[in-house]
């Protein structure tokens, strides 16, 4: 291959990945370990970005307000708290994505909001975790492609 055909491919290929947004994550409140390992998932990832980890559950909505994350991945304590607390972040971030994970029941929600709250079960799994990150719902009303 030419040498310049080789810079020029490389170089489109930067200029294409600056164009694509990246999904932005943010992690929270889980135990640490299990904080630690999303992360580590997620950082492996070209097409997700950590944009923070909040470990204090009191700051979670000011770091939310700063980072404007698309994705929230939390602990999934008790199925109302959990379901109040990501309704009241929706209420406020309606853009923003839920992930409520509950490693020691082996399972895990998906929470978004269009209209109204909507949830979905998660497969408990690194390719579930992943695969819901980048899942984009359809908004209430949208024609499918």
């Amino acid at each position: 291959m030419d040498p310049d055909a080789r810079s020029d491919t490389v170089h489109a290929a930067s200029t294409w990945e600056s164009f694509v947004k990246r999904v932005r994550v943010l992690v929270a409140n889980q135990p640490r370990l299990m904080r630690e390992l999303v992360m580590a998932t997620i950082s492996d990832q070209p097409d997700i970005e950590l944009v923070g980890e909040v470990v204090d559950e009191g700051e979670l909505t000011e770091v939310v307000e700063q980072v404007q994350p698309d994705v929230l991945i939390l602990a999934m304590n008790e199925t109302q708290k959990s379901l109040g607390q990501c309704g009241f972040l929706l209420g406020r971030y309606p853009q923003m994505r839920i992930l409520a994970l509950a490693p020691e029941q082996n399972r895990g929600i998906f929470y978004w909001a269009i209209v109204d709250i909507r949830t979905k079960p998660l497969e408990s799994s690194e390719a579930g975790i992943l695969n819901a990150v980048r899942e984009r719902p359809m908004l209430v009303g949208a024609v499918p492609n």
